[in-house]
């Protein structure tokens, strides 16, 4: 019990401060039972998780986030792919959309301080900067290293994500290939987050692998910017 309580302040910390976020974005099978059975053990390590099963209907996906509460997940935690709301909700801490979305997106609506937290899909500096405009809170940019969910797309690579970053002042959360012995890597190019998928759901040990990547930010410290 002890070691449990230990390993929760430690989360607690790592939340509180936000200095590098982890997302985990769940995998798209459809596969409830499985999403939950992983995401149980791997929360108190992680930032973000993402619900993007975008086969499921509104009132599912619902349902995911209401079980994933049910298994102890803040709700704060817990950000919807695709939902195109931003009225703050029980069972929500954030959205994440693609461009068309945040194109068409009422702007004063975006400038609302109560609403939930924003993210957006990006794939070059140009839409970076423009999600920027329109009031993102921060960006998925990627992919950065080869990846399992695009075999066949060329990498972008450690250099496209550096500019991107640069070109930004939200936070830009690299996805893509990511894994514990990348992640300060990514962070020396600017990156302030890291978002995973296979890296945790094709694991055969998913509480090891997010332990593993959470002990790996905490290492990539000294690699961060001042202010970052």
């Amino acid at each position: 019990m002890q070691e449990e309580a230990d390993r929760t302040a430690i989360f607690h910390e790592h939340v509180t401060t936000k200095a590098f976020e982890l997302h985990v974005v769940s995998p798209g099978t459809g596969d409830m039972d499985s999403f939950l059975n992983i995401a149980k053990y791997i929360w108190q390590w992680v930032d973000y998780i993402h619900i993007r099963e975008k086969r499921l209907s509104f009132e599912q996906q619902m349902y995911w986030a209401q079980s994933l509460n049910t298994q102890g997940v803040p709700s704060n935690q817990i950000i919807m792919n695709g939902l195109d709301r931003l009225d703050q909700h029980t069972l929500l801490g954030g959205v994440h959309w693609g461009q068309t979305v945040i194109r068409s997106y009422d702007k004063d609506e975006l400038k609302r301080v109560e609403r939930l937290r924003v993210g957006i899909s990006v794939h070059s500096p140009e839409e970076a900067k423009v999600a920027e405009e329109r009031g993102a809170d921060y960006l998925f940019y990627g992919h950065v290293y080869a990846s399992n969910s695009k075999p066949n797309c060329e990498p972008k690579g450690l250099s496209a994500l550096a500019e991107v970053c640069s070109n930004v002042s939200i936070p830009i959360i690299a996805i893509g290939g990511i894994r514990a012995d990348n992640i300060a890597a990514i962070r020396t190019a600017g990156a302030r987050g890291a978002a995973v998928i296979s890296t945790i759901w094709a694991n055969d040990e998913p509480k090891l692998a997010a332990a593993s990547l959470r002990q790996a930010i905490t290492d990539s410290e000294k690699y961060a910017e001042p202010g970052r």
